[in-house]
């Protein structure tokens, strides 16, 4: 039989059912911790001699359901859930970084993952940001103190897109691992994995979750860089696992002593949204296209970004690497920052909520929000200026998103 498409593979392959009671949603196994037999059964499950659940902070059923399901989308050999994106990307990085080592990273990032380089100099690791997003900007920031090169799939709120084959084939070229932030593409649009990147994070408080019900981030491993106890001696003992090694690595240090697990309600949260990915992408993908096109006519004087668009400088290269579409999010220049609150303020569909991927049109300032404590030369890297509009477009009729756009824009 073929392999099946995008969403039956979602509801079909990625073990959609409780093997236990065959209930059609894995439950939520609302249990801190899990009772054995013997003391014996219960050692060799801590020992990793034997699968078996202890705690839940290290492991539980509903969890390992939606981390099973990631893995599938993503084409990975292993995902690691976690209680935020934040916490992904934190767990993602420190699983394999030590005090002297450095990161190179795009220059249009999320705010908050700007923030949380900063906070990583506290404990000896620099971030080395590219000047554009280009396999060769960022090559000039690679030197022998480099561990991994960092990049968003689609830039949060700047809208570059990475050329994840090129800056694959690059940092290999380095003996160095790609991660890949696919929180605003998805696997929906792109499975990074599949385009040479190592490892792949994703905020599925966003679009996997898809209705703002639960936060929570997910990394998954491609299983294909061959780590080094040279480069990486935190991994040393567990090179042996081979292409699990980074995961082996993780769930029994890192992420076990940490604590910043997923709670199973939150899991099964995901697991649900899950299932309607790939058709709310698809209308996510399509009202972006649809008001994108709409607001550039509506008035000259505003400035619509979007890899959508024929005069996007990103647009050839979103034609050929993502699937069903350019993604969900729009950005606006209005002017001024005066008149970009103005308009905000008369939108009556949209909600002002700090989030992305939500079933709902969303609408945020980010040189006051998100990105409020990058500095002016970070907040131009990653294409926030005072006048600047972030449209996470919901799955509302598009009809009527126009209609309220144009009585916010004309409105004044």
């Amino acid at each position: 039989m073929e392999s099946f498409g995008f969403n039956t593979a979602l509801l079909h392959e990625a073990g959609g059912k409780d093997p236990s009671t065959g209930a059609t949603l894995v439950p939520i196994y609302q249990s801190s911790a899990f009772s054995h037999d013997s003391a014996e059964e219960l050692e060799r499950i801590f020992e990793n001699k034997a699968f078996g659940y202890s705690y839940t902070r290290i492991n539980n059923p509903t969890i390992e359901a939606f981390e099973k399901k990631v893995t599938m989308l993503e084409g990975g050999i292993g995902s690691v859930a976690c209680a935020s994106g934040m916490a992904a990307l934190s767990n993602a990085f420190l699983n394999i970084l030590q005090a002297g080592d450095e990161i190179v990273a795009a220059p249009g990032l999320y705010g908050g993952t700007i923030d949380l380089f900063r906070d990583f100099e506290a404990f000896g690791i620099k971030t080395r940001y590219a000047r554009e997003n280009s396999p060769e900007a960022f090559e000039e920031q690679i030197n022998e103190r480099t561990r991994l090169v960092f990049a968003e799939t689609i830039g949060n709120p700047k809208l570059d897109v990475t050329d994840i084959s090129a800056l694959a084939h690059m940092v290999h070229s380095h003996n160095l691992p790609l991660i890949m932030d696919n929180t605003t593409a998805t696997p929906y649009l792109v499975k990074v994995l599949g385009l040479g990147a190592d490892i792949v994070v994703n905020s599925s408080s966003k679009y996997i979750n898809g209705n703002s019900d639960a936060i929570s981030g997910i990394l998954t491993d491609g299983g294909t860089y061959q780590w080094t106890k040279e480069m990486y001696p935190g991994l040393a003992d567990y090179i042996k696992f081979g292409k699990m090694a980074y995961i082996a690595k993780l769930r029994k240090g890192l992420f076990r002593n940490m604590g910043a697990c997923l709670s199973p309600q939150n899991a099964f949260l995901n697991c649900l949204g899950l299932e309607t990915l790939g058709l709310r992408m698809e209308r996510h993908c399509k009202n972006a296209l649809d008001l994108a096109l709409y607001l550039q006519q509506l008035d000259p004087e505003i400035e619509v970004n979007y890899p959508g668009l024929p005069q996007s400088p990103y647009y050839h290269l979103a034609e050929k690497q993502f699937s069903h579409g350019y993604g969900g999010i729009i950005t606006l220049r209005a002017g001024s920052r005066e008149r970009a609150f103005r308009i905000m303020n008369r939108l009556t569909i949209p909600v002002l909520v700090s989030n992305v991927g939500d079933t709902k049109t969303l609408v945020i300032h980010p040189a006051s929000t998100i990105s409020l404590f990058c500095t002016p030369q970070e907040k131009a890297a990653s294409g926030v200026f005072d006048d600047l509009i972030r449209i996470s477009v919901g799955i509302e009729d598009i009809e009527d998103l126009k209609a309220d756009f144009k009585q916010a824009v004309e409105g004044e």
